[in-house]
């Protein structure tokens, strides 16, 4: 399953003076939204999408239209009437009102990033890993990280922090678990003690390396990347003739 948290507050575009939430805004003859999850248009007839979003200047009709043109053979919605403490929780909140299949994999994806020809990994690693992050080199302190295993003789991850610089490995904002379950059980663990101010994903996986899962990291380039976060990212995208973006009608 693929999962899309987009219960936000969109506080940064509010402020900036936007009227309505980031996802709704057009970018070039399509919508945020559309971009975002064209990032995954390979699976839209094989793999059940979840949205979460909250019930806001016609979310949920928005979300049935866009994924109706987008075709989306399988899409769920899911409505939350209050803020969450953070990402993990709005994910966890919305899974289990989907009633999806906790042994089933599932990976989560931001709503403001784009992901040129996404693909799971072919690599031998991904048959036996719990779960991996993709990642891009780069820094600041608003990111996920990863710090890699040394040593080891696969992309191996030894811990995550957020943000806190501890490599330049810098999450793009997909997460993924091989089994629902191992979410769900470490989003308990990270409540019971949190790491951060908020429940975010990425230190969830610190919860399963302790007891022994293998956690992989997977880079990518960064031209396989565009990010529309904020309103200054948003507004260059305007600017651009089309963004890199998320399947083959970009560049």
């Amino acid at each position: 399953m693929i999962v899309i948290p987009m219960a936000g507050l969109s506080s940064r575009f509010t402020a900036a003076g936007y009227d309505r939430p980031k996802y709704m805004l057009s970018l070039h003859g399509s919508t945020v939204f559309a971009h975002a999850v064209g990032s995954f248009s390979a699976l839209f007839s094989t793999t059940p999408f979840l949205f979460i979003g909250r019930p806001i200047m016609g979310t949920e009709s928005f979300l049935r239209a866009e994924c109706a043109t987008l075709g989306i053979a399988d899409a769920r919605i899911v409505m939350l009437d209050h803020e969450t403490s953070g990402q993990a929780e709005s994910v966890e909140l919305g899974f289990l009102r989907a009633g999806a299949a906790c042994d089933e994999p599932m990976t989560i994806f931001n709503i403001d990033t784009f992901r040129k020809d996404f693909a799971f990994p072919d690599a031998l690693w991904y048959e036996r890993s719990a779960g991996y992050l993709e990642v891009f080199r780069g820094t600041g302190a608003n990111w996920s990280y990863v710090g890699p295993e040394a040593g080891a003789d696969e992309p191996l991850v030894a811990r995550t922090t957020e943000k806190d610089p501890i490599s330049d490995l810098c999450c793009n904002g997909l997460y993924h678990f091989a089994a629902a379950k191992d979410f769900l059980w470490a989003l308990s663990r990270e409540r019971e003690a949190p790491s951060a101010p908020e429940l975010y994903v990425a230190p969830l996986y610190n919860r399963l390396i302790a007891i022994g899962k293998r956690i992989h990291y997977r880079l990518v380039s960064t031209d396989r990347i565009t990010f529309c976060g904020v309103p200054s990212e948003y507004e260059a995208l305007l600017q651009t003739e089309r963004p890199r973006g998320a399947d083959n009608r970009f560049p």
